[in-house]
């Protein structure tokens, strides 16, 4: 499989993330060069009574624009953008985003299923979807929804995850294209782009 050939066809990367992803994140975002052309889009589940300081903490690292996503805000290229606290993110047709207060799905809001679902609707085979480091079963319904959409989807090898449900879940859907640890997503996602430009 030519995964760059792929990469290069993406418009947007949703990334879901719980038990552990901040430190992936950490990892995967700041290795992102200026020139990254593709929209990315996280859930991260925290605590939901807690403000989010991730866009700020990552903003200091990163070399794209980092925002907490609000709603009706256009999803551009090139930007990185967070699920607010206790908000499921969803992407509508227009390429903009829905913050909804609907009930928990996977016991989470944000959900990453519901991202990846209608990110999936929205962008099609433009789509990557990454499961990274968590303790549930979220993303692997969207995962499922992102294939059946000609997207792609990778998974963290669940071997250098803190928490290795979530990824080895997504992983038992046959939906997960590659189980990479994230050096290998970093590198994968920057060279890509980089031919891309």
């Amino acid at each position: 499989m030519d995964m760059c050939l792929s990469i290069r066809a993406v418009e947007a990367v949703a990334i879901g993330a719980s038990a552990g992803g901040i430190e992936a994140l950490g990892e995967l975002l700041p290795a992102l060069p200026a020139g990254f052309v593709p929209a990315v889009c996280i859930v991260q589940h925290i605590v939901p009574s807690q403000r989010s300081m991730l866009a700020e903490l990552f903003g200091e690292r990163c070399a794209l624009p980092v925002l907490e996503a609000s709603d009706k805000q256009p999803i551009l290229g090139g930007h990185i953008y967070f699920a607010p606290p206790d908000y499921h993110l969803l992407v509508e047709p227009g390429r903009t985003w829905a913050l909804t207060q609907e009930e928990p799905v996977n016991f989470s809001r944000p959900s990453i299923d519901v991202l990846f679902e209608t990110a999936a609707e929205v962008y099609g085979p433009a789509l990557l979807g990454i499961v990274l480091s968590g303790s549930n079963g979220d993303g692997s319904a969207g995962v499922r929804a992102i294939g059946r959409a000609g997207g792609s989807a990778w998974a963290q090898d669940p071997s250098t995850a803190p928490a290795d449900a979530m990824p080895r879940s997504a992983i038992q859907t046959g939906h997960i294209d590659a189980v990479l640890d994230i050096r290998q997503m970093a590198a994968l996602l920057a060279a890509c782009t980089m031919e891309k430009n």
